[in-house]
């Protein structure tokens, strides 16, 4: 009986054995329009956390010339970091209306 069943085994799953050029271009151009949302949100919120940083290079809590330099360095990290956690919600809006605009919504 053992024999019996290892006959009917199945071929192995291709997940994109089904896909056409046309949904394999479009799989491509989503994965393109989402990566930009994400870029777009990433650069909003380094623009929003250099400006709350802004005041904090005076007084006690300033570091100096080289915190000053480095800023805009630690804002861009901060920004992706936050947009790879999930992001505040910006770049599923964009992504939607650009999905929309190129007609694949």
């Amino acid at each position: 009986m053992t024999s019996a069943l290892s006959s009917l085994a199945l071929p192995p799953v291709n997940p994109t054995a089904g896909l056409t050029a046309t949904s394999a271009a479009e799989l491509a151009k989503r994965g393109e329009i989402k990566k930009t949302a994400q870029d777009f949100e990433a650069s909003f919120l380094s623009v929003m956390l250099g400006e709350m940083f802004q005041g904090v290079d005076e007084g006690e809590f300033s570091g100096g010339q080289g915190a000053q330099m480095f800023r805009s360095f630690l804002t861009d990290a901060m920004s992706k970091s936050m947009v790879k956690a999930g992001g505040v919600g910006l770049a599923s809006s964009v992504q939607a209306q650009m999905l929309k605009m190129q007609g694949l919504s």
